[in-house]
């Protein structure tokens, strides 16, 4: 059957908006708490220099499918999830917020159970003169994984190719509602492992009350190889991986900052 008869044969079949997707991990313990169901959506406006999914920026690729098959998928593994829940990530989920938005509201109206909602996303497809758009998936959203790339609107633009005021956008409004958040943040060599950057990130996500935790994540090269398949240049070739062994002091400086502007309020 040709691609395009599949696709309207699905439509058909789908109550829901589909979804431009990925992959589907069925056994995740690292995109929200307890283990997920992870469906990483296609597509993604941003250009991250070390990012290591280089094969999710296009949204015309990937597989289109229905919020009802990934609930079946749910289904079939749920003894798995019930200290878990399901998590969309990406790619980048607020590409698709109909699609994810009736997914996260069938998790919620799940007969056997509430599921928990975990949204993993960067926010710059976040709309402020549209906040409409991204309403009912944000009311069906229990948790969000926002990650700031750079506390640095230049450095920001230097890492990622894009400006940073909607991810700020984004991050104003999940504060305004209140929505639990950790925030995740890339910890490279060079560009984001400094104490002033990260003492200038805790200040930026001072404001944000509704963040009830903080990722460090150190850079690592697993990703280089698929550059090399796709063809794309690498941007950070040659920088090292990131030494685990910072982590805690960079974390400590997010946290000491963050404290210290709260405490100025």
């Amino acid at each position: 059957m040709a691609k395009v008869e599949l696709e309207a044969q699905i439509e058909d079949q789908s109550q829901f908006p589909l979804g431009r997707v990925h992959s589907i991990e069925t056994m995740g313990t690292v995109d929200g708490p307890g283990t997920r169901l992870v469906v990483f959506v296609q597509g993604c406006p941003m250009r991250c220099a070390y990012c290591h999914n280089p094969d999710t920026w296009s949204l015309q690729a990937g597989t289109p499918v229905s919020v009802e098959h990934v609930m079946g998928t749910f289904e079939s593994n749920w003894q798995f999830y019930r200290n878990g829940g399901i998590t969309v990530s990406g790619g980048e989920p607020l590409l698709q917020p109909e699609f994810v938005a009736a997914l996260f509201g069938q998790a919620h109206a799940r007969p056997a159970g509430r599921v928990h909602t975990c949204l993993d996303t960067c926010g710059y497809a976040y709309t402020p003169d549209s906040p409409e758009r991204f309403d009912a998936l944000l009311r069906a959203t229990d948790l969000v994984l926002l990650d700031i790339k750079h506390a640095d609107p230049e450095g920001h633009r230097v890492l990622t190719e894009r400006s940073m005021d909607r991810i700020l956008a984004f991050g104003d409004e999940l504060a305004r509602r209140n929505i639990k958040t950790v925030i995740r943040h890339v910890v490279v060599p060079g560009y984001t492992d400094s104490v002033e950057e990260c003492e200038k990130l805790g200040r930026l996500i001072a404001p944000w009350h509704n963040v009830v935790g903080l990722e460090m994540l150190p850079y690592h090269t697993m990703g280089v190889v698929k550059y090399e398949q796709l063809g794309i240049p690498y941007k950070l070739e040659g920088v090292p991986q990131m030494d685990k062994g910072r982590i805690p002091e960079l974390r400590a400086a997010v946290l000491r900052a963050m404290k210290g502007a709260r405490a100025s309020e």
